[in-house]
């Protein structure tokens, strides 16, 4: 089984407030990226909040295979919060692999995250993530063998980058379905 992470805890800065919190024309960002989560094929979503929790959380509420867990770090930037994810997945629930996407990707759909669980496989070895025209991207699927050692690299904006890098990585063409780039700005 493959869980899916959704990272939503930072402070938006430069888009003027908390990403978990960000609307446009189509709705919530964060409703929007665990629906993509869901149905992409990932039965449950745990949701990782941070900046603007209690006014982000009644969000979910009602969202059917939805976990809310809370990163007290979340300032310290994405490292935290994926830790903060990873191990409350180790603690609540037995997946063999978690896809981990983030709230500030809304052209993200569910057609990628289908393809990336399809063509990546699954099981505790797997590490894949999506590419955007050769360029690695969000979502990123880690089995759970990697867990321990993404939860030692992830430090500061730079989550499992470190780990990312110094292993293989299967890519998965995404550039035909979305652009995947971060929305930092209004």
């Amino acid at each position: 089984m493959v869980h899916g992470l959704l990272l939503a805890a930072g402070a938006g800065r430069r888009m003027g407030m908390p990403k978990a919190l960000v609307s446009d024309e189509a709705g919530p960002w964060l409703t929007r990226s665990v629906r993509v989560l869901l149905d992409g094929g990932c039965p449950e979503v745990t949701v990782v909040l941070g900046a603007g929790a209690d006014e982000a959380a009644p969000l979910l509420d009602g969202l059917p295979g939805v976990t809310v867990v809370r990163s007290a770090d979340w300032s310290s930037g994405m490292g935290a919060s994926l830790a903060t994810g990873l191990e409350a997945l180790g603690a609540d629930h037995d997946p063999d692999a978690v896809l981990v996407h983030l709230v500030d990707l809304p052209d993200v759909t569910a057609a990628v995250v289908a393809r990336v669980l399809g063509a990546a496989g699954d099981g505790a070895a797997v590490l894949a993530r999506a590419s955007y025209d050769g360029v690695p991207g969000h979502p990123v699927l880690l089995g759970r063998d990697h867990w321990p050692g993404v939860v030692d690299s992830a430090a500061g904006d730079r989550g499992a980058r470190a780990y990312l890098a110094a292993h293989e990585v299967a890519l998965v063409e995404c550039g035909d379905l979305a652009a995947g780039a971060d929305v930092d700005r209004r």
